[in-house]
């Protein structure tokens, strides 16, 4: 049981004296990267798909 207590007490030091925290103008510029980066892959999937359905429906009306 002391094991538990020794490993909450060092887990709770540690995120508050040892982790480096991002300030809040740090956190507004990473989760815009995310945001864009999400778009931008989302666009590039949502791309995929159409050309692909486009391209098997161009197959099967071919060999139809």
């Amino acid at each position: 049981m002391n094991k538990i207590a020794t490993y909450f007490k060092e887990s709770y030091k540690e995120l508050t004296e040892k982790v480096s925290w991002p300030t809040w103008p740090q956190l507004q510029q990473s989760t815009m990267i995310v945001l864009v980066a999400t778009l931008v892959i989302t666009f590039v999937v949502m791309a995929m798909d159409f050309v692909a359905g486009k391209g098997l429906s161009l197959i099967y009306d071919i060999l139809n």
